[in-house]
């Protein structure tokens, strides 16, 4: 004689998810902690930034700090017409124009040394802890020796000229400018993170394909232009990016490299002691779009890049 079991109540479906999310165990603690430490982070780093955004759209009467006093684009006019003696238009163009040369020698110089490091180069380690080793040092001391080697330039090429053209010599100043001491201390911060960045890319890069196009009768240039070039092309726009980018942000390297004429944030550094309206706000949220939009513009470029290529 077998015994029958009375049927399992049924249960609504909302019943059983309910019933399932009581089974299913919470977040364990680390996770609110790590993400209460991840929160703090973005705030830090992200909440200064905000808050001059929104400083920067503050009525004639707004001061440097909350709460604001209107909203208005009074400051961006001001900015424009002109701070003081200081021409901010002139810098900004400055800044832009080094820091398109910047791009142009970082990528072309990462791209050669990365195809050169490809093969086995007498001295390469050497020369490779060489240039690393700029990023270790600290970047007033780069600045202070680049500054103080064209002096000593300097006192060279007028002794030279004094010889051999007196006139000549009364007339010469220095040799420190934005395109010679200057690109050259940014260089200096821009083209080992190049480098890294072209070691990174040829060490997974396949040469397989290079030997199909030679086996397919392609020259070693037309194996470069049609097969390496066009697979390592988004990283070469990444490599433009950090260059002006680094380049447009770089104040250390360059307070004393510079000579007479400065960039965009050494002129933005000076105006932070004499400044004291939100004007310095304006021209620090026009500086910070400027790097958003080079951004932007560089991530639109991989995109269609890599769209192309499939």
């Amino acid at each position: 004689m077998t015994t029958r079991r009375p049927p399992a109540a049924a249960t609504s479906p909302r019943e059983g998810a309910a019933g399932r999310a009581r089974v299913q165990p919470g977040r364990p603690l680390s996770f609110w902690l790590l993400g209460s430490v991840f929160a703090a982070f973005v705030l830090f780093l992200y909440g200064p930034m905000l808050a001059i955004f929104v400083l920067s759209f503050q009525g004639p009467e707004g001061g440097l700090t909350f709460p604001m006093r209107g909203v208005s684009l009074h400051w961006f006019r001001t900015l424009w017409e002109g701070i003081g003696v200081i021409d901010i238009g002139a810098a900004f163009r400055r800044s832009l124009g080094l820091g398109a040369v910047v791009m142009v020698l970082t990528v072309g110089c990462s791209l050669l040394a990365g195809l050169a490091y490809r093969k086995k180069l007498l001295g390469g380690t050497a020369l490779f802890y060489v240039v690393v080793a700029s990023l270790i040092m600290p970047s007033i001391i780069v600045s202070l020796g680049i500054g103080l080697s064209f002096r000593l330039l300097d006192a060279g090429v007028r002794s030279l000229l004094e010889v051999w053209s007196p006139e000549a010599a009364e007339g010469f100043t220095t040799t420190l400018g934005m395109y010679s001491s200057g690109l050259g201390a940014q260089l200096t911060w821009t083209l080992p993170f190049g480098l890294l960045i072209m070691f990174a890319v040829f060490n997974r890069f396949n040469p397989a394909y290079e030997e199909a196009a030679r086996d397919l009768g392609a020259s070693p240039w037309q194996t470069f232009v049609h097969v390496v070039l066009p697979l390592i092309g988004p990283s070469l726009v990444g490599v433009g990016m950090f260059g002006f980018t680094l380049s447009w942000d770089e104040i250390a390297r360059s307070s004393q490299a510079m000579g007479d004429l400065n960039t965009l944030p050494l002129e933005l550094q000076g105006l932070t002691t004499t400044v004291t309206t939100p004007v310095i706000y304006a021209l620090g949220t026009v500086t910070t779009v400027v790097s958003f939009l080079v951004m932007g513009l560089t991530l639109s470029v991989v995109v269609l890049w890599q769209r192309r290529r499939a």
